[in-house]
């Protein structure tokens, strides 16, 4: 599965520390591969619940759903559904028809990049043959239409993490982790401590992680540095402006937003007040530096109201 919203979508991760040997610009990380196929309109949810994976559709049913090309069709309802069983209707500020991996290569400005991120079923244990023809399907739409466009792959799932570097090495591979907030079989995906070790072992590029994992332990992002992987954050507190800017002042390299512009201007206008009152410096492109105090002091207004929310 491959995350997809509008064509013309605005990029949702933005870097923190432009001097970084990465190019981070991918499309966009919201994905539907939570959402159930609901075979009929009632609103109140009366009758029958078709519940379906995507992977298990083929292409044209699997662009019956949602808006649709021809304004004169009606496409199939979506709706989703939570983790503890919920269901909601698919509603969101602006839409646009379901598409291919090929049609964002071909549409979408070269200007933006793409987070590619695998997903896999966690309930389910997969071979690695069927690991690898998933990879290899994308790696050929990759190949044949990414030109100069800036790429990285990603996946929750540590064995598609390192298959997906084990069959190319162009384009940069990041696992991806809660750090801890959840609680896994495969113990690879419960620390940012197994992370770090899947990522050495592995030849990764870095991690992305939920971002109270390091608001928690914020001496953990030295330690990923220190080992030259690249770190980037998600999550729902990557909303809000404070912690944000606390992470550009521990040296992560970028976060995945839902308010891409007002962060954008967020990040702008505290990089202005920090180089105005030189809180902080640039030291050998690895990230920024600051005193406790100051560290301490932007910590405080984030506040155990944000942390262990």
């Amino acid at each position: 599965h491959v995350n997809s919203d509008d064509l013309n979508h605005t990029t949702n991760v933005a870097a923190l520390n432009p001097s970084h040997h990465h190019n981070y610009n991918p499309h966009d990380h919201d994905d539907i591969g939570d959402t159930v196929v609901v075979n009929n309109t009632d609103k109140k949810f009366m009758g029958v619940i078709s519940e379906k994976r995507v992977t298990d559709m083929n292409l044209d049913e699997f662009l019956s759903y949602g808006p649709q090309r021809d304004p004169a069709k009606v496409g199939k309802p979506l709706f989703r559904k939570t983790k503890d069983g919920r269901i909601f209707e698919w509603k969101v500020e602006k839409d646009d028809h379901l598409c291919t991996l090929e049609e964002m290569f071909q549409k979408i400005n070269h200007s933006k990049g793409f987070n590619i991120e695998f997903k896999f079923d966690d309930n389910i244990v997969y071979k690695e043959e069927e690991l690898v023809h998933v990879i290899q399907v994308v790696l050929c739409i990759v190949f044949k239409y990414a030109r100069n466009r800036s790429i990285f792959f990603s996946s929750f799932q540590p064995d598609v993490a390192l298959l997906t570097r084990k069959l190319q090495s162009t384009y940069p591979v990041f696992f991806l982790t809660n750090g801890g907030v959840e609680t896994y079989t495969d113990v690879r995906r419960n620390s940012l401590d197994e992370a770090m070790k899947l990522c050495l072992a592995g030849g990764l590029n870095g991690i992305v992680c939920e971002v109270r994992s390091i608001l928690r332990n914020p001496g953990v992002i030295k330690r990923i540095k220190d080992l030259k992987l690249s770190l980037i954050s998600y999550g729902q507190l990557n909303n809000v402006g404070e912690v944000v800017n606390a992470q550009i002042l521990m040296g992560v390299d970028g976060v995945i937003v839902d308010l891409v512009q007002e962060i954008i201007e967020v990040v702008a206008d505290f990089g202005k007040e920090v180089e105005k009152k030189s809180i902080v410096e640039e030291e050998n492109d690895d990230g920024f530096k600051c005193s406790e105090k100051q560290l301490s002091s932007l910590m405080k207004v984030i506040g155990m109201k944000y942390i262990c929310s």
